[in-house]
């Protein structure tokens, strides 16, 4: 299944669009709005992704956890990710609540547990965007809902932000519901794998450790600036003494997100890099010189661990 071709859920069943049977036409404009700009929450899921990346700063840090994150850095999630999404989508900005959406204001609200949003009282009554993704999980969701009394639990903590009740939560018509998020490769490595690559002292080295071990798997470019550790990463990759490079030898090839790298990458089967991503691959020479992937005026497919190696082939200018 293709990253974004999970179906978004709705009250209304499986890939059901919200359609609020005619009792809260704000809420159906707004969904219908919101659908229409981002069809398959690719935007949506990628502002998420970014906020990740953000907050882990891996560049400078080294972190690629959740856990690593200070508590007032998670807490500061939910203000980035109103942040990201504006950005992405350039809302207005409300009145009183966080965006204008068709003339309609929007409170954005993000919560590391699912439906556990917290509500100020300036919400209550008004329509809200309530967002959960889990990097660890590599899923998240977006919904609507309005923040009527009927559907809040009562009291609320110091600040009086209240929270949707078992019938709020009912009520929360979903855009996306556990949509794949954009994934972060060093969480699905196994450890070995990870301790391996952060094991090298050097930044260049440990990018080359990274290509080997993550081969067939997406690596997003902020995961190499994790692994890098330098200012210069994307360097890391290249040739001319990056990884690209450095693993020939060994008959590895690092593929981009370009046209004829993504035209290779599809022929071997390999997953096809967007803007910003990886994936590398050990490859061998066909038999023969028949079938395969025509590269570097040869013939190449996926290596095997019986497969001697070989030094890669070149891969083609861009």
């Amino acid at each position: 299944m293709h990253l974004f071709d999970i179906p978004p859920l709705g009250p209304d069943g499986p890939g059901g669009k919200p359609t609020g049977h005619g009792s809260d036409p704000e809420l159906t404009q707004v969904a219908e709005y919101l659908r229409e700009l981002d069809p398959d929450g690719r935007r949506i899921a990628e502002a998420l992704r970014r906020t990740f990346d953000m907050l882990l700063d891996g560049q400078h840090t080294g972190r690629y956890r959740w856990d690593e994150l200070y508590k007032t850095e998670k807490t500061h999630f939910g203000t980035l990710v109103e942040i990201n999404l504006q950005r992405e989508f350039d809302f207005a900005g409300g009145d009183d609540l966080d965006y204008l959406i068709c003339g309609i204001e929007v409170d954005c609200k993000y919560s590391q547990k699912l439906g556990a949003w917290m509500l100020p009282l300036e919400a209550v009554g008004r329509l809200c965007l309530g967002l959960w993704a889990s990097d660890t999980e590599s899923r998240w969701s977006a919904g609507l809902f309005r923040a009527t009394e009927g559907l809040l639990n009562k009291g609320g903590n110091r600040d009086s932000k209240r929270t949707l009740s078992e019938k709020g939560r009912q009520s929360v018509q979903w855009l996306f519901s556990e949509a794949q998020l954009p994934e972060n490769a060093l969480l699905h490595m196994p450890a070995r794998d990870v301790a391996a690559v952060f094991a090298h002292r050097h930044g260049t080295t440990r990018v080359d450790e990274l290509f080997r071990r993550a081969q067939g798997r997406l690596v997003r470019r902020a995961v190499v600036a994790t692994v890098a550790q330098q200012e210069d990463y994307m360097k890391r990759v290249r040739g001319n003494g990056g990884a690209r490079s450095n693993l020939r030898p060994e008959g590895i090839i690092i593929l981009g997100h370009f046209s004829a790298h993504r035209e290779i990458a599809a022929q071997l089967g390999l997953p096809e890099p967007g803007p910003g991503e990886f994936v590398s691959a050990r490859v061998v020479r066909t038999v023969g010189q028949r079938g395969g992937t025509p590269i570097d005026g040869t013939h190449w497919k996926l290596a095997s661990s019986n497969d001697p190696v070989e030094p890669a082939p070149r891969l083609p200018k861009v």
